[in-house]
């Protein structure tokens, strides 16, 4: 659990440091990129609080998914299609569907502890 909220806050803190424009050429790989890390740490989070988390699992999927979905964008780029669209709406779905299972979890947990 403490390698998806170490990640984050580096990263964060990173961007707050540094003054880095990225070329507005890359902004579709780019967003692409951050849904997919969100995607990830999201469903390190519902992972966790479900009991399943495995930390190779969590990191083998976060650049798989990043490789996956830049590689749509890449090849939409080149076929003049934007399939970045497609990896958007993919991870969307899948970073609400793992927001809502963790409120879920949490609602639960948060009942089942103030029954007590």
């Amino acid at each position: 659990m403490w390698l998806p909220v170490m990640g984050l806050i580096m990263g964060i803190l990173f961007g707050l440091m540094t003054d880095i424009r990225i070329p507005e050429e890359y902004s579709n790989y780019l967003s692409i990129a951050v849904l997919a890390a969100f995607d990830t740490l999201f469903g390190g989070i519902r992972a966790r609080l479900q009991n399943i988390y495995d930390e190779k699992v969590f990191v083998s999927g976060f650049f798989f998914n990043i490789i996956l979905a830049a590689s749509l964008a890449f090849l939409g780029v080149h076929l003049g299609v934007d399939l970045y669209l497609a990896a958007i709406f993919a991870f969307g779905v899948r970073l609400f569907q793992n927001i809502a299972v963790i409120r879920r979890i949490l609602l639960t947990k948060w009942s089942t502890n103030t029954e007590k």
